[in-house]
């Protein structure tokens, strides 16, 4: 068997201690998180991407080391394990090629081959491979095969035997490992996916019309192009084909196969080397290339939903502060909803500020919850009604100083939250329309608490998602949902449950009993008080405690990053300083002239020492960004008011392989194509752009009855140069004087 720890550790290229370290830690019950952030001694300073990339590997090769043992003892126990054939399997690291070793000893259902060795043809078989040599001599292959007719065994000729004997010998080739390698290898480098609309869906009439004549290599063929073909197929509208050489493949296997000089038994190979290929081969083969397109695909495309949902959960938050939140509609109004600066629930009202006799009844409502509670901050929807409802709170608030803060909100996913099981407990007695107004307020003041509650999938950050392999999207956004919520960090006295179950150890056990004695008892003020929480226990602390945080409690380090574990640490700088804890955490400056090294033991090294230096010169931040928003234009409100060449602000929601979408306020998502993102070749739209981003578009091109909406980021003087070269194109003007002339 392989040296599990040694293997990831070249792949890796990590020091066989960090590989050895960061497996003990996880055995004994470490979360990446706090592995990353609290053990980097031990790790070397592994980020968490290299720790993800570290245990996953392990389990791939854990579960192939199972897997091998279970194929050994099925060939020992045939009595067809040779010594190479052990040698082979024990060094294999890939499940694919592991696979290939074990097909031709792996039980079989009925095949011909089997049939046929059932009536006795296996010998013929053989002896037919014996011959398959150049110094062989003549075999008469009709002669051999009469020997083998048998009435009562179902061979009642010589054709017969022949016949039973190719199938033998056709399955031994199409399971033969290096084979199936070769063909495989082959088809991923030179194979060519080849799509067509099929002809019962006229030109025009489908969303796949870039599919209809279609052809791509597989080494080319892009994620969201793969995706987009299988989902055309599994509806019935596109017949994807995967085109290769096939004389190729046989003249490879005639040459690998055929060493016999003599006619007849190269006419017998070469029928058995193409049933071989063509009855027993082509197809699974096939299968397997389109599965690991499919299966890179796959990967490709929940890389671009953990990196948009990443930038999503980090979107700057306008802070804890009263807010209203509105739900708009127009036929059962527009559901308005107050919360205070924790984002309690405070009171709702329905208002229908669009229909004249009922407008200034809404006005005085909006204008009433203002001054009541002092709101500083309005959370509109930005889905039906959206645009309406900002114009209509806009002119409300003309006249008011201060004016609160009014934004577009995303409301992706609000409703699936309103009629959940979460919301459901959160919100009994509320409406749906009510608890969506809720969720909208509170997505302004802290995304990443609101966002927590609502299923990753529901939220639209990323591309095919619900074609992808669902198991990995789940796993991958998981770890991306966790990872954020513990470089933020929880205030431990206003989070959620759902808030608190994703913080390193904890489980919506532990987090429903910490809001059970949150409850019972008030606020926290002390981390030491979580071990009186019912089954939070030691370990639990340890992975959580430091990224849990208690604001004016009765310890400042409570509310930074520092682990109570290390509190020691701070409490001996402070006397060296010869002042009080509070102090570190007020005047940074204390810090410019200590020695670390001088704190340094051997649990605690200087990355942590460093750690704790700069969380004390800013306790308690939010490392994420500042907040902004970005402002729609007046009169742009829905598709139909969008010109060629108008310039806009819009802000990112979506971003996928092939370019990101904005939403410039008309209810529909405008796309920046990849080509259209900057003066210069992009590759990849994630390196100039994040989800929640700023931008300032133009308008290239609008489809009011498909409804879509192509953007630019480019320079708008370089889209009209863009223009007129197209234009010169198309005329086919001979002249370059000409062109320059009109850029002139």
């Amino acid at each position: 068997m392989i040296d599990i720890n040694k293997q990831i550790s070249g792949e890796l290229k990590l020091k066989p201690w960090q590989v050895d370290n960061s497996l003990d830690l996880k055995k004994e019950g470490g979360t990446i998180p706090f592995i990353a952030r609290y053990r980097k001694e031990r790790t070397g300073e592994l980020d968490e991407n290299v720790l993800r990339d570290l245990f996953d590997r392990f389990d791939y090769l854990t579960e192939i080391e199972a897997r091998k043992q279970t194929i050994l003892k099925s060939i020992e126990e045939q009595g067809k394990l040779t010594d190479e054939l052990r040698d082979r399997i024990t060094d294999c690291l890939q499940k694919t090629e592991l696979e290939d070793l074990y097909l031709p000893y792996k039980p079989k259902k009925l095949t011909r081959a089997t049939i046929a060795r059932e009536k006795g043809l296996e010998p013929l078989a053989i002896l037919i491979k014996e011959y398959n040599r150049a110094d062989a001599p003549d075999l008469n292959l009709e002669s051999e095969g009469e020997k083998f007719i048998d009435a009562e065994k179902g061979v009642n000729s010589a054709d017969e035997a022949l016949r039973g004997a190719s199938d033998i010998l056709a399955e031994e080739i199409a399971e033969t490992a290096d084979l199936r390698s070769w063909v495989r290898e082959y088809l991923l480098r030179e194979g060519l996916f080849v799509s067509k609309i099929k002809p019962e869906h006229a030109e025009g009439t489908t969303k796949y019309e870039m599919y209809r004549k279609f052809e791509a290599t597989v080494t080319s063929v892009q994620a969201h192009t793969m995706l987009a073909l299988r989902r055309g197929e599994t509806e019935g509208i596109i017949d994807l084909d995967l085109n290769f050489d096939e004389a190729y493949i046989l003249k490879y296997f005639n040459y690998k196969l055929i060493f016999s000089t003599k006619q007849n038994l190269i006419d017998f190979y070469s029928h058995v080397v193409k049933d071989g290929f063509n009855r027993l081969m082509k197809t699974s083969i096939t299968a397997e290339v389109r599965f690991l397109k499919k299966e890179k695909a796959d990967e490709e495309s929940v890389r671009v939903f953990e990196s948009n949902m990443r930038q999503l959960l980090l979107s700057s938050p306008a802070g804890m502060k009263p807010t209203i939140g509105i739900d708009p509609g127009f036929r059962t109004g527009c559901k308005v909803s107050v919360m205070d600066s924790t984002g309690k629930f405070l009171e709702y009202h329905t208002i229908f500020p669009f229909e004249n006799n009922r407008k200034s009844d809404a006005e005085k409502i909006i204008k009433h919850l203002i001054s009541k509670y002092n709101i500083e901050l309005i959370a509109i929807g930005n889905g039906t009604g959206g645009r309406e409802a900002d114009e209509f709170v806009t002119k409300l608030l003309a006249d008011l100083t201060p004016k609160p803060v009014k934004v577009l909100v995303n409301e992706s996913g609000a409703s699936i939250y309103s009629a959940s099981k979460v919301a459901n407990e959160e919100f009994p007695d509320l409406d749906l329309t009510v608890r969506g107004a809720i969720s909208i307020g509170r997505r302004l003041q802290d995304p990443l608490a609101e966002l927590v509650k609502i299923d990753p999938k529901s939220i639209g950050v990323g591309q095919y998602q619900h074609d992808v392999d669902q198991n990995l999207l789940k796993k991958k956004l998981d770890e991306t949902v966790v990872s954020c919520v513990n470089y933020v960090g929880v205030d431990l006295n206003t989070a959620s449950k759902e808030l608190l179950s994703y913080v390193s150890g904890l489980n919506s056990g532990i987090a429903k009993n910490i809001i059970e004695w949150r409850n019972q008892n008030g606020a926290f003020s002390s981390r030491k008080e979580l071990l009186k929480v019912g089954k939070f226990g030691p370990k639990a602390f340890e992975l959580s405690a430091g990224f849990l945080r208690i604001r004016n409690g009765k310890n400042p380090l409570d509310n930074t990053a520092v682990h109570p574990e290390s509190y020691y640490i701070v409490e001996n700088i402070a006397k060296d300083l010869n002042k009080p804890i509070k102090d570190l955490t007020i005047f940074p400056e204390l810090f410019e002239n200590i020695d670390l090294n001088k704190y340094v033991n051997d649990k605690v090294g200087l990355p942590t020492l460093a750690d704790i230096v700069t969380e004390l010169r800013k306790p308690g931040r939010d490392p994420r960004e500042v907040f902004s928003y970005a402002t729609f234009s007046d009169g742009v409100t829905k598709i139909s008011d969008l010109k060629n060449g108008m310039e806009l602000e819009g802000v990112i929601t979506n971003i996928t392989n092939f370019g990101a979408f904005v939403d410039i306020g008309v209810h529909q998502d405008g796309l920046v194509h990849v080509s259209e993102m900057a003066d210069k070749f992009v590759k990849n739209p994630a390196e100039i752009v994040k989800v929640g981003q700023i931008v300032k578009v133009t308008v290239v091109d609008v489809n009011e009855g498909l409804k879509r909406i192509s953007l630019s980021m480019r320079n708008p003087k370089n889209l009209g140069a863009k223009k007129l070269v197209e234009e010169f194109k198309a005329e086919k003007k001979n002249s370059l004087d000409d062109l320059k002339n009109r850029f002139k």
